[in-house]
């Protein structure tokens, strides 16, 4: 009897499994989601390569410059073939500067204007003076010389003051120069020096002409007629230091 209730209880429970739903996952359908009207759709554009272009520098030339050597000027030189005076002027009217001796040496700077007389420096002294060019033997071109003018002004100082009482007279072609004589120690006096343009044969002179004391006070010189230019000068006292201020002669006209 208890074998045929267990008999039938398992056919009740076999039924009801039976009967009963199959238990299945269920299955996800997957949604899309298109944009909506509000929505903007974001497009990712394609870049465009632009092509950069190659700039090619072009090198700047630096030209090197071309050094020409400038040839150093040489003085000509002198040596002196006698004895001699140099002086402060380019004649022998001009007051002593320095003694020269055979073999001394120097070197040309500057040439006069009115005479042939040479500028020069030399070895032995510490300034500039004037020498004949007979008294030298040079060495070297002078064409391309300065031409040079004495300033008898920088060469020392005059205790005495220029000449008082100047005139001038003329006699047909000769014209006397007079002045009052300046009364100077005898140490110190060095006479007067005249400088003149004078007219002769037609062309008109640089004239020079110096007394070596204080005791003449006067001076002839020869003045024609025919120069396109008149002729004039003028008059210094001379002492050892040097000369005084020029007065102008008062020229007499022919």
């Amino acid at each position: 009897m208890k074998r045929y209730h267990y008999s039938y209880l398992v056919c009740l429970l076999t039924l009801f499994a039976c009967s009963l739903p199959s238990q299945q996952p269920p299955t996800t359908t997957p949604t899309l989601s298109l944009p909506t009207a509000t929505e903007t759709l974001a497009f990712t554009s394609t870049p465009t390569v632009t092509e950069t272009a190659t700039i090619t520098f072009t090198p700047t030339i630096t030209l090197t410059p071309t050094i020409t050597a400038t040839p150093t000027f040489a003085f000509p030189t002198v040596t002196v073939n006698k004895q001699a005076h140099c002086r402060y002027g380019p004649s022998a009217a001009y007051l002593h500067a320095a003694d020269l001796y055979p073999g001394d040496v120097g070197s040309v700077r500057g040439t006069a204007l009115y005479s042939k007389w040479l500028y020069i420096k030399f070895d032995k002294i510490n300034y500039f003076c004037w020498v004949a060019p007979s008294v030298v033997d040079l060495v070297g071109d002078i064409s391309g010389i300065n031409k040079v003018t004495p300033n008898l002004q920088s060469i020392g100082s005059n205790l005495y003051g220029p000449p008082h009482n100047v005139s001038a007279v003329r006699n047909g072609d000769e014209v006397t120069i007079s002045w009052d004589q300046m009364e100077m120690t005898k140490d110190k006096d060095r006479g007067y020096f005249i400088e003149a343009f004078v007219c002769q044969n037609g062309f008109l002179l640089w004239w020079t002409f110096s007394y070596p004391d204080q005791f003449t006070t006067s001076y002839t010189v020869k003045d024609e007629k025919g120069c396109s230019a008149p002729s004039y000068g003028q008059l210094l006292t001379v002492e050892k230091h040097g000369y005084s201020e020029p007065v102008d002669i008062p020229w007499p006209k022919q």
